[in-house]
C-alpha cells in the first residue's frame, strides 16, 4: 500500500483523540466543556458568578467570593451524566444509537477563612473539560471515531482578599492534567493497492467503502498551567455582582502511543488482478496468482506505516469569561443572571507530527467559533436552612456546520434544572440537582473534511439527535 493514504487515517485518529471528548456523550457546555462543577451551581443553571453559592465551589465559580465562607468549608460530590444520541443517514434512513457509558464527574473543594481575617485560602479539584463517546461496530462513522475519551482535571489553589467591606478579589494558579484515548476503524477502500502508474486504490478494485481492515488506538496525556482570577462586590443590601476569568491552558500531548491491530477481511481477489500483475512479489512471485488482501496489508503492521509509534500534537483548552448579578430583594428569594464567553476560536487547526517517517506531519482543520451562553437561576430559602433551586440556560454551539462529527456533533442547546439543599447535624448539608438538556438536532458528517473549500452541504450526510440527563449530588460541611 502507498504510505500517504495511511497518513490520512492516522491524522484523523490523533485529531479526534485530543480534540474532544465526544457525543453522544456531550456535556451541557459548549465544545467539550463540562459545567457540572458543584451541585448548587447545577441546580441554579450555573448562574452563580455574580451571586455565588454559599459553599467552597466558589473557588471555581468566583475565586474572589470565598471570603464569605467563615472558618472551614468543605464540599465534595459528583455529577452523573447520561446522554442519549443517534445518527440517522440520509440515504437509508437507518438510525444508529450511541453506546457511551454513564460518566461520573467529581468535584472536591476546601476553603478556610480565619476569624477577623481579610484573607481566605482554599483549593479545588474539578473537571472543566471531558467525557466519552462510544458507538457500536455497525456505525458507519466508526472510521472517524468508534470510541473517544478526553478527561481533564484542574487543581486550583486559591486565595481571596477583602479589599473593603463590599469588594474582594481572588486568584489562583491552575494545574491541568489531560488524558486521551481513541479507538478508530481504518478503511481499506481508500488505501492504495498499487502505486502504479497508474495508481489504483482498493476501492477501484471493487472493495466497498468503509471496509474495515484495521483498528487504531491512541493513548496519551499532558500537563498544562494557567490561572483563574475573580472579583466580587456588593452594590447594596440586595444587589451583588461578580466576574471571573479562567485563562486558556495549552496541552502538548508529546509521545502519545499509537498502536494498530489488523482486522481480517477475508477478501481474496481472483487471478489476473492488478495487484499481482503490477507487483508479483506481493503475491508469492506470481503475476497470475490470486491476491490475499489480508496477507498483502499485513506488512504495514510489522514494518510499514502502521507499526507502533508515537505522535505529538497540542490543543488549547479555551479561556472562560463569566460575569453576573444577583438580587435578594424579594423575601426569602435570590435570583441571578450570568453571561459566559468561551474562546473556542483558538481551536482552528491541529498540527500533528508522527515518529514514523512514513507518516510525516499534517495539519487538520477544525475552525471552531467563540461561543456565548445566558444563564438564569433562582433560590427559595426556608427557615429550616433548606433551599429549593431552579435554573435555565441557553448555549450556542462552538462547532461550525461543517465540523459536526461522530466525535462531537455540536449544536445549540438549552437546559433546565431543579434541585435543593437540606441541612443535618448542624454542620452538614446534602445537596441534589437534576438537569435536563434539550437539543434540536443538527446535520453532520461521518467522513473527514480535507480542505476548507468543502462545505457543510457537501459533507453532511445525516442528522445527529442528542438528549441528556444529569444528576448531581454533594455533601458540604462547615466548621
Amino acid at each position: 500500500m502507498q504510505r500517504h493514504r495511511s497518513t490520512r487515517y492516522l491524522a484523523v485518529l490523533v485529531s479526534l483523540a485530543v480534540a474532544a471528548a465526544a457525543t453522544p456523550r456531550v456535556s451541557t457546555a459548549q465544545g467539550f466543556g463540562v459545567n457540572e462543577v458543584g451541585t448548587c451551581a447545577a441546580s441554579r443553571g450555573f448562574a452563580v458568578t455574580g451571586s455565588p453559592c454559599q459553599d467552597a465551589s466558589a473557588i471555581f465559580w468566583n475565586p474572589a467570593a470565598t471570603g464569605q465562607l467563615k472558618g472551614w468549608s468543605i464540599l465534595a460530590g459528583a455529577a452523573i451524566i447520561k446522554v442519549g444520541g443517534t445518527f440517522t443517514r440520509d440515504t437509508t434512513f437507518t438510525e444508529y444509537e450511541g453506546a457511551a457509558p454513564t460518566a461520573v464527574v467529581p468535584h472536591v473543594f476546601l476553603n478556610y477563612t480565619p476569624a477577623n481575617s481579610k484573607l481566605s485560602y482554599g483549593a479545588g479539584l474539578y473537571v472543566p473539560y471531558g467525557l466519552t463517546s462510544q458507538w457500536d461496530d455497525s456505525f458507519p462513522g466508526r472510521f472517524q471515531a468508534l470510541k473517544a475519551s478526553l478527561h481533564t482535571f484542574y487543581v486550583q489553589p486559591n486565595i481571596s482578599y477583602q479589599l473593603s467591606k463590599n469588594w474582594s478579589i481572588g486568584a489562583g494558579p491552575v494545574i491541568g492534567h489531560s488524558s486521551v484515548e481513541l479507538i478508530q476503524a481504518l478503511d481499506l477502500s481508500a488505501q492504495v493497492a498499487n502505486p502504479g502508474p497508474p495508481t489504483i486504490t482498493f476501492g477501484q478494485l471493487g472493495i466497498p467503502k468503509r471496509t474495515e481492515f484495521a483498528r487504531a488506538r491512541l493513548q496519551g496525556d499532558a500537563m498544562a498551567y494557567g490561572a483563574h482570577v475573580g472579583v466580587f462586590g456588593r452594590l447594596n443590601d440586595h444587589w451583588t455582582l461578580g466576574a471571573r476569568w479562567l485563562t486558556p491552558l495549552e496541552f502538548e500531548y508529546n509521545d502519545a502511543d499509537a498502536t494498530f491491530t489488523q482486522t481480517n477481511t477475508g477478501i481474496v481477489l481472483p487471478p489476473g488482478n492488478p495487484i499481482c500483475a503490477g507487483n508479483p512479489a506481493a503475491c508469492g512471485g506470481s503475476a497470475s496468482a490470486p491476491a490475499n488482501i489480508d496477507a498483502i496489508v499485513a506488512g504495514q503492521f510489522t514494518g510499514g506505516a502502521l507499526t507502533t509509534q508515537t505522535v505529538n500534537t497540542k490543543i488549547t483548552h479555551p479561556a472562560q469569561v463569566q460575569a453576573g448579578v444577583g438580587y435578594s430583594g424579594f423575601k426569602d428569594w435570590l435570583v441571578s443572571a450570568d453571561y459566559t464567553f468561551t474562546g473556542w476560536r483558538r481551536f482552528k487547526e491541529l498540527p500533528l507530527a508522527f515518529s514514523n517517517a512514513l507518516l510525516g506531519t499534517r495539519t487538520l482543520i477544525e475552525d471552531y467559533n467563540n461561543t456565548s451562553s445566558v444563564r438564569l437561576g433562582a433560590q427559595r430559602s426556608f427557615t429550616s436552612g433548606a433551599a429549593l433551586r431552579v435554573g435555565f440556560a441557553g448555549v450556542a454551539s462552538a462547532a461550525p456546520d461543517e465540523t459536526v462529527t461522530p466525535l462531537l456533533p455540536e449544536q445549540d442547546r438549552s437546559y433546565a434544572s431543579i434541585g435543593g439543599s437540606y441541612p443535618f447535624m448542624g454542620r452538614y448539608a446534602i445537596e441534589a440537582a437534576y438537569l435536563k438538556v434539550f437539543a434540536p438536532g443538527k446535520r453532520g458528517r461521518i467522513d473527514e473534511r480535507t480542505t476548507r473549500t468543502q462545505t457543510a452541504a457537501q459533507l453532511n450526510t445525516g442528522v445527529y439527535e442528542l438528549n441528556a440527563n444529569v444528576f448531581s449530588v454533594s455533601i458540604k460541611a462547615n466548621y
